[in-house]
């Protein structure tokens, strides 16, 4: 690719909430590998309704500055109501070119990268090259049969659904051409980390959900469901520690002394993903992770392997979660280890605590080898940049 090309990644949630340590990494792996091959990155987020012209800086700064000690160099961008841009250009004054504006950013770059599915067609049609990039894969193709999301026709369609758009997969393909690229994790962020010998295998979850209606079946979809369910007394069953990290929504009620009565140890989730670096401490303190899926993945058989995951991983941590599908990238037993029952995984726990270094060792090789991501957002941006650039109006929006 010649010269440094400048990509927008349109994300969710990433810029006003500071509490979802483990969210930002989603895009932070993208951004980092994209800023080693070259590119020039822009975030571009939703104003904030309500927010004044200094809350806005405070806030672009304190972001910028985060992820300057990650290692990343980007711009801020935000779109919104005419009226709220309005509000916003004391901002844009303080900030100059660390936050353009919406218009100045169609004006300059070369590709979006697209994780805001319902991301409006003004938006999408100013860019020279658009890519839709599926992060939800098998629930995205869901709610685009259902009409639940209508996304803007893009320029291409990209999914880390390792099924999405191949014959015999268990989910619609919308009528649209997916591209798969695998999961990026950027390795320099994850170094290998050894924890102690009792430190304990951990996840970072979610815990309430939704239900959805998967083949006429209102199916749900909670992660709760399958910890409860079906491994509520695995602890019982393993001489390993077992910690779970919880996002505990307000309103419901709280399981974790139910896990507790059963061997579990929980904590609040945001006591330890309060910031990337902190998620990051915490993944990398624990010996490896444990941990469900949620029952989409095993209705779809789509391959899923979560970001969290491959952070685990990359640090040197086997994995030991739950098969979702047969798969080309993922192993069954060996650095990750795929169960499909209690008994499985209390096997699979005795397995890697008998054999640790080797597990330990080939987790790491699975990530350098599958998914790192120099390689595949070079990929993904080589695939980009051969789409001929469009034409496109230059109207606020």
């Amino acid at each position: 690719m010649a010269g440094r090309p400048s990509v927008v990644l349109a994300t969710t949630h990433l810029l006003w909430n500071a509490t979802l340590g483990g969210h930002a990494w989603v895009f932070l792996n993208w951004a980092l590998g994209l800023q080693e091959n070259g590119a020039r990155i822009t975030v571009l987020e939703r104003a904030k309704r309500g927010s004044d012209p200094e809350t806005v800086v405070d806030q672009v700064r304190t972001f910028r500055a985060r992820m300057a000690e990650l290692g990343l160099d980007l711009r801020v961008a935000l779109m919104g109501s005419d009226e709220e841009l309005d509000l916003l250009g004391e901002a844009h004054a303080v900030l100059g070119d660390a936050l353009p504006t919406l218009n100045e950013v169609h004006a300059t770059a070369d590709v979006l990268l697209n994780f805001r599915y319902g991301l409006r067609s003004p938006v999408v049609d100013g860019f020279r090259r658009s890519l839709l990039v599926d992060i939800d894969p098998g629930l995205l193709q869901l709610w685009i049969t259902s009409g639940h999301v209508t996304p803007t026709p893009h320029d291409a369609y990209v999914t880390i659904g390792e099924t999405v758009g191949q014959p015999g997969a268990r989910v619609s393909d919308c009528g649209l051409s997916w591209h798969h690229t695998p999961p990026p994790l950027y390795l320099p962020a994850w170094p290998v980390t050894r924890a102690g010998n009792h430190a304990p295998y951990t996840t970072v979850t979610n815990w309430w959900g939704e239900y959805e209606i998967i083949d006429g079946d209102n199916v749900n979809n909670e992660k709760r469901t399958e910890f409860v369910e079906n491994y509520l007394d695995l602890p019982a069953r393993t001489a390993a520690t077992l910690e779970l990290a919880i996002y505990h929504e307000p309103g419901h009620p709280s399981d974790m002394p139910m896990m507790e009565e059963n061997g579990w140890r929980t904590r609040p989730a945001r006591e330890v993903s309060a910031s990337p670096s902190e998620y990051r401490r915490y993944i990398q303190s624990s010996r490896g992770e444990f941990s469900c899926a949620k029952r989409s993945c095993m209705a779809f058989e789509n391959a899923w392997i979560s970001d969290r995951t491959l952070c685990y991983l990359a640090s040197g941590k086997p994995a030991i979660v739950q098969h979702t599908g047969e798969s080309r990238l993922l192993p069954d037993h060996s650095g990750l280890l795929r169960f499909r029952s209690a008994d499985e995984a209390a096997a699979m726990l005795t397995e890697v605590e008998a054999h640790y270094d080797d597990h330990a060792a080939a987790a790491r090789a699975l990530v350098e080898e599958k998914f790192d991501a120099v390689e595949v957002t070079r990929a993904v941006l080589e695939h980009a940049m051969d789409i001929p650039p469009r034409q496109v109006s230059r109207d606020r929006v």
